[in-house]
């Protein structure tokens, strides 16, 4: 059997396989940089995203915090001049109906009054022509009231009543000094002393009662403010 002829083997440059490696490295080591900074921008751009969320949650949170009680106050404020607008003719109408309810009032207290003073000027008028002598007791009232008596005294009243009281009382008429007067009204009757005189008639007395019972009308809130005479 005839031999094969011998072949030599040749191996790899080691310089090239050196080569090789160092080119692996080389790109190992790049992809690594480029995961650390694919790592940095995606982690960059995570926390960016989650720091805008939470800064526009917490700036949301403090802006209603702040701004729910000015809006609340600026709300109320424009509600209120609204409503005051709204109102300002309601409340026209209220004074006018209120103006006119005390003024219908006061009509009616000064009616009142001027009724009660006919009626008593009547009565008066009736019971002095049935009964003169009625004066007589307001005489003796107003003497009783002095602290001394007199010397002189002059009573004068109205010529009628004077005529008819002297014609029922005639006594009484000497001794006090009646004295007829064309002039006075009937029911008036004035007391003539040295130093003193006094109005003792129907009428000062009607006035008296007529301003109590206007004073009572008026009530104490106008009575009270008033001036004095």
């Amino acid at each position: 059997m005839a031999r094969q002829p011998m072949r030599l083997h040749q191996f790899p440059p080691l310089r090239k396989a050196g080569l090789d490696n160092e080119g692996s490295a080389e790109a190992t080591s790049r992809q690594r940089l480029d995961g650390f900074q694919q790592g940095v921008s995606e982690g960059f751009a995570q926390g960016l995203t989650q720091g805008k969320n939470q800064g526009y949650e917490d700036g949301l949170q403090q802006g209603r915090e702040a701004g729910h009680p000015l809006g609340f106050e600026a709300g109320k404020q424009q509600a209120l001049a609204h409503f005051l607008t709204a109102a300002a003719p309601l409340d026209a109408l209220t004074t006018r109906l209120q103006a006119l309810a005390e003024t219908q009032a006061q009509q009616r207290k000064t009616e009142l009054v001027a009724l009660v003073e006919k009626v008593t000027r009547q009565v008066i008028r009736c019971e002095l022509a049935l009964q003169p002598t009625q004066l007589l007791a307001l005489i003796d009232e107003a003497l009783a009231s002095l602290p001394t008596l007199p010397t002189t005294i002059r009573i004068l009243l109205n010529a009628e009543e004077f005529a008819r009281i002297t014609a029922l009382e005639p006594e009484k008429a000497a001794r006090w000094g009646l004295v007829a007067d064309g002039e006075m009204a009937p029911g008036e009757c004035r007391i003539l002393t040295d130093d003193n005189e006094m109005d003792i008639g129907c009428n000062q007395r009607l006035s008296q009662c007529l301003k109590v019972l206007q004073e009572n009308l008026a009530g104490p809130e106008q009575t009270d403010t008033e001036p004095e005479p």
